[in-house]
């Protein structure tokens, strides 16, 4: 029954997406909707985009054996992130009528930047998209009991979201997310009725972890535990806002309020319905202490799929895996379209000036084929954890895009040279500590984070100091 109930649920949601691909007659529409979308469908795509495969398996995961303080990073940083975007980037950026995150920084600095922050955010999405990819293979593989391997399970995974993916862009995302969404709050809020009645309610596993120190989230009083404490919190505080995926919910709004506002009630409800895999997860360890202890340390993001597989009725079972499944497609479809729009837009429009807007269509749909390619030859050879490979996307990001991005918006003396110093210092700082010492007191990339500081104001100043004149503008001025 649930590997049937999979199956149709699979055709259903291909099916709308493809419906939903009809609405797209430009690239305008295929990228961002035509900027039509109303209140409730961008709250959903913000929110079912980040409840992804690392909310449901990675962040358990990392609960069950680092506590509060292993998830820093994921949901505290990011449900911040998308927070401070509702409240500082969207309307700012909503009023300035763009297609993708990089033509902010052509407009605001040059085609050099555009360049090389476009090709850090294109990088950043491998390890976000891979991450989906592998929980898919793991989803197909426990449904249908080992009958699908993994990698099969993440080729053919792969596949069908990039059917409706590539046809259908923005809407077809927008669409789905919204049924997705519904499905994961009925799904994870009646597994967890479910759970916390074999338990003995909320409170008994609550207080266990508690006992068990689960609960403690600030680091030790020692200054390496509190730098990369910092580095992991804003990892994905920050990191996460320099992100075509964000970006594009804030432009495909019907209009600036709906951005900042979707944005932000996106990321508190994200912060809450986290919270429910942590419980399910710690549930399991009264449930079943041995199938835990046997998966902790090989295999921890089992550990949740086993205890729905193993002790939970049929329907609950339907329950949590479309809940599941709709976390999981609902991000792996906005991650395989963000970066490969913002490629098109940012580095192969630059090229080929001369396409027609049909052209251009054409060439988002194939660069969606070909990152999607990319990124599950990527998945099937990576043994990363799903959490890991999250939290680690936004590195780059992170030494790279937030301070021109930042200092762009709110510094109206920020230069070309500056921006390109803060890319390249932060870079090739993190770059060489990850190599040289990525384990030493400073994380390597709250360095480069610093360095790229360092080079904004630097540069900047360096620029004025020339006689280099830079324009006001009020990107803050209703239009």
């Amino acid at each position: 029954m649930l590997l049937w109930f999979v199956i149709t649920y699979w055709i259903i949601s291909i099916g709308i997406g493809l419906w939903a691909g009809t609405l797209v007659k430009n690239s305008k529409d295929y990228a961002i909707a035509g900027r039509a979308l109303p209140f409730y469908i961008v709250t959903a795509t913000v929110f079912a985009t980040w409840f992804g495969s690392e909310t449901v398996l990675g962040i358990p995961a990392s609960f069950l054996k680092d506590g509060l303080a292993g998830v820093v990073a994921d949901p505290f940083g990011s449900s911040l992130c998308l927070i401070l975007v509702g409240l500082f980037f969207a309307r700012p950026l909503y009023r300035m009528n763009l297609l993708t995150i990089g033509d902010f920084y052509r407009k605001r600095f040059n085609r050099t930047v555009e360049v090389l922050t476009t090709l850090c955010i294109v990088i950043s999405y491998l390890g976000w998209v891979a991450a989906q990819i592998k929980a898919l293979g793991l989803v197909f593989n426990v449904v249908s009991e080992g009958a699908m391997s993994q990698h099969t399970g993440m080729i053919v995974g792969a596949a069908t979201v990039l059917i409706y993916t590539m046809w259908g862009g923005m809407w077809s995302v927008a669409v789905t997310d919204f049924l997705q969404m519904i499905i994961i709050l009925v799904g994870m809020v009646y597994i967890a009725f479910e759970v916390s009645g074999m338990v003995g309610g909320v409170g008994a596993v609550v207080s266990h972890a508690s006992a068990a120190g689960k609960f403690n989230l600030l680091p030790a009083p020692e200054l390496k535990d509190m730098l990369w404490f910092i580095a992991a919190w804003i990892t994905m505080m920050f990191g996460s806002i320099p992100q075509q995926d964000v970006f594009q919910r804030v432009a495909s709004s019907k209009n600036e309020k709906i951005a900042g506002n979707a944005s932000i009630t996106g990321g508190i409800l994200y912060f809450c319905f986290a919270f429910i895999p942590m419980f399910l997860a710690y549930s399991a360890t009264l449930i079943d202490p041995k199938m835990v202890a046997g998966l902790i340390d090989t295999d921890p993001q089992l550990i949740l799929p086993s205890l729905i597989m193993q002790h939970v009725p049929v329907f609950a079972q339907v329950m949590f895996f479309g809940a599941l499944l709709s976390a999981i497609k609902s991000c792996a479809s906005a991650t395989l379209l963000a970066p490969s729009v913002t490629f098109t837009e940012n580095i192969l429009r630059g090229a080929f000036k001369h396409w027609t807007d049909r052209q251009f269509l054409f060439a988002m749909r194939a660069v969606v084929l070909c990152f999607t390619a990319m990124v599950t030859v990527f998945a099937l050879n990576t043994d990363a954890s799903i959490y890991k490979m999250v939290e680690n996307a936004y590195k780059v990001t992170l030494v790279a895009a937030i301070v021109p991005l930042t200092f762009g918006l709110y510094w109206h003396r920020a230069t070309s040279l500056g921006a390109t110093l803060a890319i390249v210092l932060g870079l090739a700082t993190w770059i060489n500590l990850e190599i040289i010492n990525p384990n030493g007191l400073v994380p390597p990339q709250l360095a480069g984070l610093a360095m790229s500081l360092v080079g904004m104001l630097v540069g900047s100043l360096v620029s004025l100091a020339g006689g280099q004149k830079q324009p006001r503008i009020n990107w803050f001025a209703r239009r």
